[in-house]
């Protein structure tokens, strides 16, 4: 049997400050950090807010919503993109995505999305037919920048993995 070794590599930038970040991105980390302000996380005491920077310059905030039923909360970064799907059918494209997390009581820091919200994430980026500039914070309070959400999820599920209807 032969087998074949391959490797996958993850492409972004790691930027030592807010002041490396074009306007444009600075007006998303800024959102998206505000955002955690309004996050329900009652149990796990982890805000996190994402910030959507459309086309036109307007930014649509999502908020992690939290609840005694677990699973039954859901991440800041899909309520942000179902949230502008639903409140804005044929929104202008999104040119930008940012997230930021801190505790109840603390500082910001690391924040990486679930694999639900990486499928989420992708799929809004296909559905608009252009790359979603994406923004998290790191672990070492350095900021990632990554061109494509399709970088944080290499091997996807899509629509051509289900069969013809």
């Amino acid at each position: 049997m032969a087998r074949t070794s391959r490797q996958q590599l993850i492409s972004y930038e790691e930027l030592d400050s807010v002041n490396d970040l074009t306007p444009a991105e600075q007006v998303a980390w800024a959102a998206a950090r505000d955002a955690t302000q309004h996050a329900y996380a009652p149990y796990s005491g982890f805000h996190v807010g994402a910030a959507l920077l459309l086309a036109d310059g307007t930014v649509f905030r999502g908020t992690n919503q939290e609840n005694a039923a677990y699973p039954s909360g859901l991440c800041a970064e899909r309520t942000a993109l179902f949230g502008l799907a639903a409140n804005q059918p044929g929104h202008p494209l999104i040119v930008g995505m940012a997230i930021a997390a801190r505790p109840a009581r603390g500082e910001f820091g690391a924040a990486f999305p679930c694999g639900a919200c990486r499928q989420v994430m992708l799929e809004s980026e296909v559905r608009q037919g252009q790359a979603i500039p994406l923004l998290l914070p790191g672990r070492t309070g350095t900021i990632l920048r990554f061109r494509s959400l399709a970088e944080l999820l290499p091997f996807n599920f899509s629509a051509d993995d289900l069969p013809p209807r």
